[in-house]
């Protein structure tokens, strides 16, 4: 059957669809679904086997949602291209979504057992060099982290119990907390 005899023959089951013949519009549906799958797939030949069903599947439901608006007296493969193409386009834009806010994971290290997995590192230095580089902080920002970091008090507690306002508790912590980095690691 050529495009054009499919095209002619769609066009009729899908005009007895939607006069309510069931048995046409199921196998209407059951006809295009390969053709979609193929189209799709040239459209979009890097789409995942699941994003590709999941064109076809919202393709079939949009066609089921707007049969009404098929217009027997024109081609019906236009129609459905038309359709698929939006859907298609839906679809990329959706995969493109996702993948901006995922990260692919090319090992799993901690899935195996021959590797040590979830070993809680010593920080570097250990917790005495820690406190050694705290205590050699200037004395502004040796308060600031204090407070901030060690005691967890807000800004705003810190400013009260220090006298400093919230903009140079905030500049004193970045200095600190740079200066500590430095000292416990040797980068800037």
């Amino acid at each position: 059957m050529s495009t054009e005899n499919d095209n002619a023959a769609w066009g009729a089951l899908m005009a007895a669809a939607q006069s309510g013949d069931q048995a046409s519009y199921a196998r209407l549906l059951r006809d295009i679904t390969p053709l979609l799958r193929r189209v799709g797939r040239r459209k979009w030949p890097m789409a995942a086997d699941a994003d590709l069903e999941d064109i076809v599947q919202d393709v079939l439901l949009s066609l089921h949602s707007v049969r009404q608006t098929y217009d027997p007296a024109r081609p019906f493969l236009p129609w459905l291209l038309t359709i698929l193409h939006h859907r298609l386009v839906d679809g990329i834009r959706r995969r493109t979504r996702q993948n901006a806010h995922e990260t692919a994971v090319d090992r799993f290290e901690e899935t195996f057992s021959e590797i040590a997995a979830n070993i809680p590192e010593e920080p570097i230095g250990g917790h005495d060099a820690l406190h050694k580089a705290i205590a050699s902080l200037p004395g502004g920002q040796r308060r600031a982290v204090e407070l901030l970091k060690l005691k967890e008090l807000s800004l705003k507690e810190a400013a009260l119990q220090t006298g400093m306002s919230v903009s140079a508790l905030k500049v004193a912590t970045h200095r600190a907390l740079k200066a500590l980095r430095v000292a416990l690691t040797g980068k800037v």
